[in-house]
């Protein structure tokens, strides 16, 4: 009868930095709930190292809008999805706000082309 290899000794999972900046671009769209009409959805990179994941976020938001209070939620949800999925540690996710899509300027370009 063959010894049983304990679970934690058999082999080690890695999850590539990729597969980690999709969940964490896919959390970040859970955030925002919605993308800008003309704006481009979340974007993200990561540098993974000792289990650890550094998160960096690309995002367009509408305006006006709590530019702070929605990239307060997109870090909260991207370190909660990365930790739940990928199980890594998330000490830093920072967000960077590409572009404001002015719901305003938006309207009086609609009335131009008419």
């Amino acid at each position: 009868m063959a010894a049983q290899v304990a679970a934690g000794e058999r082999g080690a999972t890695r999850i590539a930095d990729r597969v980690v900046a999709k969940i964490a671009a896919q959390a970040a769209r859970e955030a925002l709930r919605t993308v800008p009409p003309d704006g481009s959805p979340p974007h993200a990179t990561v540098a993974v190292s000792h289990g650890a994941a550094r998160v960096r976020v690309s995002l367009e938001l509408d305006y006006p809008c709590d530019i702070g209070g929605r990239c307060g939620a997109v870090r909260r949800r991207v370190a909660e999805r990365v930790r739940a999925l990928a199980g890594m540690d998330v000490p830093e996710v920072a967000v960077q706000v590409e572009r404001l899509h002015s719901a305003r300027v938006r309207a009086s370009a609609q009335g131009r082309t008419r």
